[in-house]
C-alpha cells in the first residue's frame, strides 16, 4: 500500500515538471500562420526565457504575418515575419509580447498601480493619447520582463537598446514580480487594450558567397 502511494505520488509530481516543461518549450502554444522555422524562434525565446509561462492560465495564440509592427491583445500576440526570419535578434520582442500576456492575465489594477510606481510612465496602456511608447507603464513593464529573465548582449529590449527597461534594478524588478504573482487569482478580463513592441529594425540578411 505504501509503495503504492509513493509510486502515485512520484506520478503526480513528474505530471508536473512536464506540464510546465511542455509550456515553456511551447508546446501549448497556438499558432496562426508562419512557417515551421517561424514557430520554432518563438518557442526558443520564450525557452530562452527564465520566466515561468506556466503561469498563463491559457494557451496564446501566436499570429505570424506581414503585421508591420508586433503587438498584443488579450490571448494573442502578433509577431511580424520578417522580424522572425532575423531568428535570435526576434527573441526580446517575442518575449516582449508575451510580456503584455501576463499582464493581460495576471495582474489586476491594484498590482498594475504598484509596477507604475516602481517603473513610472504617464499612464499604464493607452488610457492617454498621444504619449510616446516607452511612456505608457505597459511597455515599460513587458520590455522589462523580458530583460530580466533573459539577460544576454542579444536581447533587443536591454537599457542599452531601449529606454523602457532599466527602470529598475533586475533583482529587485523579480521579487516584486515574484511577489505580485506568486499567488496569481483570477482577475477580470480588461478592456480591449492593443500593446506594442518598441520598433525594431530586422538585422540585414547576410549576403550569399
Amino acid at each position: 500500500m505504501r509503495r503504492r502511494l509513493l509510486l502515485t505520488l512520484l506520478t503526480v509530481a513528474l505530471m508536473g515538471v512536464f506540464t510546465q516543461s511542455a509550456l515553456a518549450s511551447g508546446e501549448k502554444l497556438q499558432f496562426a500562420g508562419g512557417t515551421a522555422a517561424d514557430q520554432a524562434t518563438v518557442r526558443a525565446a520564450l525557452d530562452a526565457s527564465s520566466f515561468d509561462w506556466g503561469l498563463l492560465p491559457q494557451a496564446i495564440v501566436v499570429h505570424v504575418g506581414a503585421y508591420g509592427s508586433s503587438y498584443s491583445t488579450y490571448g494573442n500576440v502578433y509577431v511580424d515575419a520578417s522580424l522572425l526570419e532575423s531568428g535570435e535578434y526576434a527573441w526580446g520582442v517575442v518575449q516582449h509580447e508575451f510580456g503584455h500576456q501576463v499582464d493581460f492575465f495576471l495582474l489586476d489594477d491594484a498590482k498594475r498601480s504598484v509596477l507604475q510606481q516602481r517603473l513610472g510612465g504617464a499612464d499604464w496602456c493607452y488610457t492617454t493619447p498621444g504619449l510616446a511608447h516607452s511612456d505608457h507603464g505597459c511597455e515599460r513593464f513587458a520590455s522589462e520582463l523580458a530583460w530580466a529573465y533573459w539577460q544576454s548582449p542579444q536581447n533587443c529590449m536591454s537599457p542599452g537598446s531601449t529606454s523602457e527597461s532599466g527602470w529598475m534594478p533586475v533583482t529587485q524588478f523579480r521579487a516584486l514580480l515574484s511577489e505580485l504573482i506568486g499567488m496569481p487569482t483570477t482577475v477580470s478580463r480588461p478592456a480591449a487594450t492593443k500593446a506594442f513592441a518598441p520598433a525594431v529594425k530586422p538585422k540585414p540578411k547576410p549576403k550569399r558567397r
